[in-house]
Parts: C-alpha cells; sequence; structure tokens
C-alpha cells in the first residue's frame, strides 16, 4: 500500500532551470551568474543531503533501540508466563480484575 511519501510532489518536477532550455540564447556575460546560481544551488543541495543523512542514521538509532527493548520485553513476559504458568487468552499477572463501583448520577 502506497503512502503520503511515495506520491511524487512538486519537488520531482523538473523546471526549465534543470532541464536547461531557455527562450533567449546565452550572453558570455551570464555566464558568471549561471556559474553562481548554480555554486548556490550546489551548496544548498549538499547541505541538505548531509541533514538527511543525520536524520537517517538518528532513526536507524532509534529503530536498533527499539527492537533490543522489545527482545528484552518479550522475554521478561515469556519468563512470566513460564514461572507463572499462565495460559494463553488468560488475564497477564499483575492486572487482577475489579468490579465497577456503580453510583447514580443527577442532573
Amino acid at each position: 500500500m502506497r503512502g503520503v511519501t511515495d506520491i511524487a510532489g512538486l519537488r520531482d518536477i523538473r523546471s526549465h532551470r534543470s532541464i536547461g532550455r531557455r527562450s533567449i540564447p546565452r550572453l558570455q556575460s551570464s555566464a558568471y551568474l549561471e556559474l553562481y546560481m548554480l555554486g548556490k544551488e550546489r551548496d544548498r543541495l549538499e547541505k541538505e543531503l548531509a541533514l538527511l543523512e543525520k536524520r537517517r542514521k538518528g532513526i536507524g538509532k532509534r529503530l536498533s533501540d527499539i527492537r533490543k527493548e522489545m527482545e528484552v520485553v518479550e522475554r521478561l513476559a515469556q519468563a512470566d508466563r513460564q514461572n507463572n504458568g499462565v495460559k494463553k487468552g488468560a488475564e497477564p499477572s499483575g492486572f487482577p480484575k475489579k468490579k465497577w463501583k456503580a453510583f447514580a448520577l443527577r442532573y
């Protein structure tokens, strides 16, 4: 199933700038401006790539922490089931069944 992040957005649309087409032929003097603009775009994309890498590493670390924590909790639950002889479908230990207290409400 596709999510929102799988749908192509505005960032995926190629503009005239990224295609390299122009209605007016380039002048020799505009080459410096073009170099400057391309350099700025390169710098921006490099910064964005560095931020994405940092975020990817953080997400990977959190995923590994979650996996480790899940393994510990699964081992504890399994040991608790074996020690208490609890069958599947029964209430987990530590959660006794309580009766609800009933009382009348007046408005």
